[in-house]
Formats: C-alpha cells, sequence, structure tokens
C-alpha cells in the first residue's frame, strides 16, 4: 500500500530494529507537532513502546507532553552534538511506554556548531543507532521512535530524515495544501538520492477537517487524486480539544479520551500498524 515500507533486516531470533518515522512537513501549522504528541500516545496506548524526539527548537511537543523547560537540563540538543548519549537524554512522560527526548532553544545554534563538520547530515543517525545498540534484546524495548521535525528545510530536517525509515506527512485541509506536500516529497527525493536511500513516504496523514467547508472536502479529494493510496484512510478533524489539550500539557487522550481528536488518532495509530504489517509480508 502506497510505497513499501521495509524493516531493518535483523539476525534469526533477535527484534527487529525500532521503526524510525519523521512528522515532517516545511509549511508550518499543519499539525505536525499535534500528530506528533497524539500518534505517539495512541501507539503506546495499543501496546507499543514510543520514544517521541523533539528536534524543533519550539520545543512544543515537549511543552505538550507536560515537560516543563525548567526541568530541561538536559535534552535532544545533547545527543546530536555528541555531549550525551540519547538515552541519557530521554525522559518519561505521564502516558505509559512513551518516553520523550526533549527539546531546548539550544536547538537553535546547533547549525552553526556542527556545519563545518564532514557528518552533518548524520549527527542524530549516530546518536539513535548508538542508542538502538545499546539496548536490551527484549519486549521491553522502543518499537517506534517518532520525530518532530522543525517546520522548515534546516540541518535539524535533513538530519531527521537522514536517520528515518519513513515520513509521515501532515497535510492540513486547506487551501496551498498541494503546494506544501510537493516541497516535502521533493525534500525527501532529494535526501533520498543523497543522504538515505531507504527513506520512504509512509504516508500522508489529512488533519484539521472541518465537514463544514467545501473546500476541505476538495483538498481531500485532491490529494487522494493526486497520492492515491499513500493517504491515510483516518482523516483527523478540526476539534477544539486538541488545542486545549496542548494547552494543558497533556495528550489529547489523557485530556480527552472521547473526543472526535482522540479517537482519530487511535485509528491513525492502528491504520499505521496495519500498513507495517501488510509491508513485512511485502
Amino acid at each position: 500500500m502506497g510505497s513499501t515500507v521495509r524493516p531493518e533486516c535483523s539476525p534469526p531470533g533477535r527484534l527487529p530494529r525500532p521503526r524510525v518515522l519523521a512528522m515532517a512537513n516545511q509549511k508550518g501549522g499543519v499539525g505536525k507537532t499535534t500528530t506528533a504528541i497524539n500518534l505517539g500516545t495512541a501507539l503506546a496506548a495499543i501496546g507499543e513502546r514510543v520514544l517521541i524526539v523533539d528536534l524543533d527548537p519550539q520545543g512544543n511537543a515537549s511543552t505538550g507532553l507536560g515537560i516543563d523547560r525548567k526541568i530541561r537540563i538536559t535534552s535532544s540538543y545533547d545527543a546530536l552534538t555528541g555531549k550525551r548519549s540519547l538515552k541519557d537524554v530521554m525522559t518519561s512522560t505521564a502516558v505509559p511506554r512513551l518516553s520523550i527526548a526533549a527539546s531546548t532553544l539550544d536547538l537553535l545554534g546547533v547549525e552553526l556548531e556542527i556545519a563545518g563538520e564532514a557528518d552533518r547530515s548524520y549527527k542524530f543517525r549516530k546518536a539513535l543507532h548508538a542508542y538502538f545498540d545499546s539496548e536490551p534484546d527484549d519486549t521491553d524495548r522502543v518499537s517506534y521512535v517518532i520525530v518532530d521535525c522543525p517546520p522548515s528545510l534546516n540541518l535539524l530536517t535533513i538530519n531527521a530524515l537522514a536517520a528515518s525509515d519513513a515520513v509521515v506527512v501532515p497535510l492540513q485541509c486547506e487551501f496551498f495544501a498541494l503546494e506544501g506536500l510537493s516541497q516535502i516529497l521533493m525534500t525527501v527525493e532529494q535526501v533520498r538520492r543523497t543522504l538515505n536511500s531507504s527513506l520512504t513516504i509512509h504516508g500522508v496523514v489529512l488533519t484539521m477537517y472541518d465537514s463544514r467547508n467545501c473546500l476541505a472536502g476538495q483538498v481531500v479529494a485532491d490529494v487522494r487524486a493526486h497520492m492515491g493510496d499513500q493517504v491515510y484512510e483516518t482523516i483527523i478533524p478540526r476539534n477544539v480539544r486538541l488545542s486545549e489539550a496542548s494547552s494543558h500539557g497533556k495528550p489529547a487522550l489523557l485530556y480527552d479520551l472521547k473526543c472526535a481528536g482522540s479517537q482519530a488518532y487511535l485509528k491513525l495509530a492502528s491504520e499505521i500498524i496495519q500498513r507495517e504489517r501488510r509491508s513485512r509480508t511485502d
């Protein structure tokens, strides 16, 4: 279904490496961080062990999971620059089976700090693989890593894409949606050609859908016509409870499990798991 997602091979008897999914779109305000938080929570709710890595200097994913800036002594910046291991900067959240490597404003200066280094595009992949190799091969290990990227094509986004297996593209059901989609598709293709030949588009998730808006329905039809079955069946509705939840430092599933937004993200998590299972049989 869509681009074939192929898990990294593991020796017989060993668990497969965690799947790394980047939440990416160069256009801001598309629901990228909301998707990272709530998809991660939904995957954890159905039994997966999930790590969210906040690579956005704004740190909204960290704040939305209740990680106060005052307690972010270490962060994804330290892992990216090699000052700490990724395991050292991870912290648990209020959601069982969900951890986060939080963001700090230090990420604002990371491009200048590593720009002159030959492996500048692979810093995050190096940190990620070191973490995978250090983890015990048992059922308690992380099964999904979700990377929240900045809303721009910078070195942080390039590091995320160079380290990821696949990209989940949140796309708002609004005017200019296809323009934003074409930009991220070109970026993924460039990264695939130059830095990460196995990178794929896992899927496009339509967000902020308002059934009362005729334009939203047209956007859905246009995106499905353009991308076919790469578009997830699940559509995330425009839902005030999703915004309220983030302002309270909680994922929507903890804030209001029964709201339309929470239920949509649970469906999206199930759909992603189904795609993963199908890919393993291809």
